[in-house]
């Protein structure tokens, strides 16, 4: 049995068993861990799976899972401790400028600048509802670069803001077609393996030596910049799911 959709789930969800597909994201977020852990455990298949579906809601969960394909020195804060620890991590290695991303905001509004590590420190100290949240030193001299993937449709962009480190369109930057090279899809591949995802929009960093550095991966992202428009993009992740489906159950 194929169940599309939150609606149907909710009717069909205490009937699922092995083999059974649901294809959509899993909604009420107070219960989504509990809910796709149950799942798993009946043998239902998730399109999107589980993993991606949970790492889409969360950048800290990212940081642990795609640790190898981020920049070096990308850690995940979950306590006061472990800050204490990426002081004398950051400072041993001279680390200066440091950025921090919020977990579960988007857009670029939860991403700070921090002169140091040992100013965020002072702050986070002050405030025990500031974990969890990614840290990492300040990068310069990159290129930001959008990816979009379904299947074999793939297209990038970078984004470049000249007024503001983030470099989010919806945060005032501008936009440009960009040519991903071969690594670059073949890195863009990697990641979604990694994150069992069957599409994504995958956030890179790319060094003037064409070095590849995952920023982030989302099932579903922002379109401005893109040539895709946000319906055909949608029909196509559509697509993609409903292939798969036929495919396993077939």
């Amino acid at each position: 049995m194929i169940i599309r959709g939150a609606r149907e789930l909710k009717k069909s969800y205490h009937k699922l068993s092995s083999r059974d597909i649901y294809i959509g994201s899993v909604i009420p977020k107070q219960l989504r861990q509990a809910m796709l852990i149950d799942l798993l455990e009946r043998g239902v298949i998730c399109l999107p799976s589980p993993l991606s579906q949970t790492l889409n809601n969360s950048k800290v969960a990212q940081a642990l899972v795609y640790k190898d394909w981020m920049m070096p020195d990308t850690l995940a804060i979950i306590r006061r401790q472990e800050l204490v620890d990426a002081v004398n991590t950051y400072n041993s290695k001279g680390i200066g400028a440091v950025i921090t991303k919020e977990d579960h905001l988007h857009c670029g509004h939860g991403i700070r600048k921090w002169d140091n590590v040992e100013v965020l420190y002072s702050f986070t100290a002050l405030s025990a509802s500031s974990y969890p949240f990614i840290l990492q030193p300040f990068l310069e001299g990159f290129t930001d670069v959008r990816a979009i993937v379904v299947n074999d449709y793939i297209e990038a962009y970078t984004r470049f803001n000249p007024d503001n480190f983030r470099m989010n369109i919806s945060s005032g930057g501008k936009g440009s077609t960009y040519s991903l090279g071969e690594k670059e899809k073949e890195f863009c591949m990697e990641v979604m393996k990694r994150g069992r995802f069957p599409y994504a929009h995958i956030d890179l960093h790319v060094m003037k030596n064409k070095t590849c550095y995952l920023s982030e991966i989302t099932l579903n992202g922002g379109v401005k910049g893109a040539a895709i428009t946000r319906k055909e993009l949608d029909n196509k992740k559509k697509m993609r799911l409903e292939v798969l489906a036929n495919r396993i159950k077939d």
